[in-house]
């Protein structure tokens, strides 16, 4: 049920940020409540990936397909795990200034739990894990992340 979508135009290029969304298995070195990444299977395209998140006392494992159409776009394809479903999209658009970033997640999970207490904190989280990804850019590109910043849509 929880879903967040936004856009950022980012002094970075288009290939710079999807190769930072692409390398899964560096997820861990800079996401929060990412505390492991697994890379199942790879193709030239496609790869399958089990990532571990840990929130509080709470530590959950999750298969996806994530799908990478290379530099536009990387889509996330729920497999197995805690959510009921998960749906995630990251599109990088070529603009005056950078790269239009614009980041999708939709998702719910099984136990009600587990959806109660992440709903408390859902939109902060997300952003807490978008700016990571701005941090990880300007970590390894060296340059200023954000040209201007859009308002959060949905």
């Amino acid at each position: 049920m929880p879903t967040h979508a936004e856009k950022r135009v980012l002094r970075h290029g288009r290939e710079e940020l999807f190769q930072i969304v692409a390398d899964v298995h560096r997820y861990p070195e800079f996401l929060p409540w990412c505390v492991g990444a697994r890379i199942i299977s790879r193709e030239e395209n496609r790869l399958i990936a089990d990532l571990t998140i840990g929130f509080k006392l709470f530590r959950e494992t999750f298969r996806s397909e994530v799908t990478l159409d290379r530099p536009g776009q990387v889509r996330v394809r729920y497999l197995n795990g805690p959510f009921r479903y998960l749906n995630n999209t990251w599109t990088f658009r070529e603009v005056e200034g950078g790269t239009e970033v614009d980041f999708f997640v939709d998702f719910e999970f099984r136990s009600r739990l587990l959806q109660a207490v992440i709903g408390t904190v859902f939109n902060e989280a997300v952003r807490v894990m978008v700016r990571a990804f701005e941090r990880r850019a300007a970590q390894i590109h060296g340059r200023p992340g954000a040209a201007a910043v859009t308002a959060p849509r949905g």
